[in-house]
């Protein structure tokens, strides 16, 4: 058994993370553009885990040794897992590599498919963190959301998870329809009195693919415009930090040391590998960062496993150039920046003096000491404007 402990104290390391993907769900969202599927007949557990098993050791084989500083079951629904699933492929894991005890060990659940029984089982079987995907705590909105669950099942969840789980988070999606300011506020106080660590909260984007792209095409609903989103997004960063989950990266907050190791591992430009249909991996491989991509339909990825021992079927190694680029495009997120030296090292040289002269003056980015450089609230907005300039 792995991870019955609290989390390991937070640090600046950038850390090797496991990914595990669970691609299954009871219902697509009309906004979500993940690697998610509905089946309609019961899906095999016990071969999905046995395949996870065998990916998991091919991985192994190409990493090495390595220790594990977190691990993620994402999805999906991952809630929708036995926990007798959720044991094995920890058990694997740990197989796998060195998996100290105590590190953080997150689950992703909709407040549909908890109960009790399950929750508990997964706390035996390791898991020590959940991230829950509430969403909304407005009946109209979850409906319009598509979500499965009410705001009497999502607070139900919360406290449930708050029993069980040393460690909680649950998403939220703002800047809907018709959403004022004072409407989002008030919702955010509610949800930061049943927080217990962390919050998660994304702006509503419209993404390709999705059925919301189709009806937002066809004006079936507005979503509010780029000076009310802004507004919105002020008003989260003010209301949190009053209440003592300040920002650490563009949409999650929260209390000083509650920070999710595993996302820190993104954003810090760590190591992961990444299993389960649709993953992706990024991780060093013969002095080289690599990144792996697998299939994305579950029953297609499960054969390539079961013939091959993985399911992976694209990726390529970075150049340089490109590991300095994703270094900036993910560590600005963070409100603890980017260290300089680190950029020059994948870079092969430092960032422009005159571009960084010129962002300081537009209030855009920020020193941190001689060492880091940030982006500030306002270049937080217009991140990806930011790190195009810095990049070029």
């Amino acid at each position: 058994m792995i991870g019955t402990g609290q989390t390991m104290a937070l640090d600046r390391s950038p850390g090797f993370g496991v990914y595990i993907h669970w691609p299954f769900c009871a219902a697509k969202c009309p906004y979500c553009d993940f690697n998610s599927h509905v089946r309609h007949q019961p899906v095999d557990q016990e071969r999905f885990a046995r395949a996870f098993e065998k990916e998991l050791a091919t991985m192994r084989d190409r990493t090495g040794p390595r220790e594990v500083t977190s691990i993620f079951l994402g999805g999906g629904t991952p809630s929708l897992m036995k926990p007798e699933t959720v044991g094995a492929v920890l058990e694997a894991v740990a197989k796998n590599w060195t998996v100290p005890a105590g590190i953080e060990v997150t689950l992703e659940a909709n407040p549909s498919s908890v109960e009790a029984e399950r929750f508990r089982g997964y706390r035996a079987a390791g898991v020590n963190r959940v991230s829950l995907g509430v969403q909304a705590l407005n009946d109209k909105d979850l409906r319009f959301l598509g979500r499965l669950h009410n705001v009497e099942e999502a607070l139900h969840a919360i406290g449930l998870a708050r029993e069980i789980f040393p460690r909680l988070s649950f998403d939220l999606i703002y800047a809907r329809p018709g959403q004022t300011p004072e409407a989002w506020g008030a919702e955010l106080e509610q949800a930061i009195g049943h927080a217990a660590d962390h919050l998660s909260l994304y702006q509503l984007t419209i993404e390709e693919g999705t059925p919301f792209h189709t009806l937002h095409a066809a004006r079936k609903f507005v979503l509010p415009d780029n000076d009310h989103a802004a507004d919105l997004y002020a008003l989260t960063q003010e209301v949190t930090a009053v209440h003592g989950l300040p920002a650490y990266e563009i949409s999650n907050h929260a209390r000083p040391g509650a920070e999710s190791r595993h996302n820190l591992t993104y954003w810090r430009y760590g190591e992961y590998v990444g299993v389960g249909p649709g993953a992706h991996g990024r991780f060093v491989e013969n002095g080289r960062r690599t990144v792996t991509v697998a299939e994305k339909m579950p029953e297609t990825w499960l054969n390539l496993v079961e013939a091959r021992g993985h399911g992976v079927t694209g990726g390529e190694v970075l150049t340089r150039a490109e590991e300095a680029d994703e270094f900036l495009l993910m560590g600005l997120r963070l409100a603890e920046g980017i260290d300089l030296a680190r950029y020059e090292t994948f870079a092969g040289r430092s960032l422009s003096t005159a571009r960084l002269s010129v962002l300081q003056e537009e209030g855009l980015v920020a020193p941190v000491g001689n060492a880091r450089l940030r982006a500030t609230t306002a270049g937080m907005i217009v991140l990806d404007a930011v790190v195009a300039d810095l990049a070029r």
